[in-house]
């Protein structure tokens, strides 16, 4: 299942054009071929800066590879100061793979960023996750289990969750587990716990991939749990309304508000074109 079935392929031959623009960068070699991290780096940065990072996690519910999907996004965080990092991982159309191995994608991701944030220019106290549907998911399960076995020391500062799978024991999604009771061990709703980081969630009301209410839920239980978290809905939007090949008017207002959400938590300067 395509979740951006909607996108026009136009669209997405643009964003590849877009994505010529980063410099690409492999951190894990597959026997079906490098899977990368595209960097997009501030125009003013120089060696020896330390920026905040925002890392982006493609949808698709591990299926297809969709590196293109965030390249908006990252494009203006770039242009906000951030080092902003659109990731690939594996994926069951490509390497035979599901979501556990995804997961372990984004370790492996976050060790070899750590590892390098020095070359990289990379401030490991301002790192943000954010990501669409299951690449959201992949961004909570960092964050969700109290004991989550991360060698990494970033501890993301701010999540960024388009249309998140918050429930994984729907049996759609529960089938791309290993089993049934690693995906309901995995499942979001079900770690909801005190001491996590701020963060965001865009999600459409007329959602019948990811339902709206399990993000009602996941907000409330997170937000009675003392965490801050904000919710912002959107009336007659579907699954992959933010996305700016389906609505460049949803692609600003989501934008718009992830840049006020990261200001307003330290992790972005104010924008002083924005006040003007």
């Amino acid at each position: 299942m395509s979740i951006l079935s909607k996108v026009p392929p136009i669209g997405q031959k643009r964003q590849a054009e877009m994505l010529k623009s980063a410099t690409s960068l492999t951190y894990l070699e597959t026997p079906q071929g490098p899977v990368q991290a595209h960097f997009f780096v501030p125009s003013d940065f120089v060696s020896g800066q330390r920026r905040p990072v925002v890392i982006f996690l493609h949808g698709g519910f591990w299926d297809g590879s969709m590196p293109t999907q965030f390249v908006p996004q990252c494009l203006h965080f770039a242009s906000r100061g951030a080092i902003a990092i659109a990731v690939e991982t594996r994926v069951e159309s490509i390497h035979g793979t599901g979501p556990m191995e995804a997961l372990e994608d984004l370790q492996t991701l976050l060790s070899w960023l750590t590892e390098h944030s020095e070359n990289f220019g990379l401030d490991l106290d301002k790192v943000v996750l954010g990501g669409a549907s299951g690449g959201a998911f992949l961004a909570l399960i960092e964050v969700l289990p109290k004991d989550s076995g991360n060698s990494t020391p970033i501890s993301p500062a701010a999540l960024l969750l388009f249309s998140s799978v918050l429930d994984t024991m729907k049996p759609d999604l529960a089938r791309r587990f290993p089993e049934k009771k690693t995906a309901k061990r995995l499942s979001p709703l079900r770690l909801i716990r005190k001491g996590l980081p701020p963060m965001i969630l865009f999600h459409g009301k007329q959602d019948r991939v990811t339902p709206y209410a399990d993000a009602e839920k996941f907000a409330r239980v997170v937000k009675r749990k003392r965490n801050k978290v904000e919710l912002i809905d959107f009336d007659k939007a579907e699954h992959s309304f933010f996305n700016f090949n389906v609505s460049e008017l949803y692609y600003e207002l989501t934008v718009k508000a992830a840049d006020r959400f990261l200001v307003d938590h330290g992790i972005l300067p104010q924008d002083e074109l924005a006040e003007l």
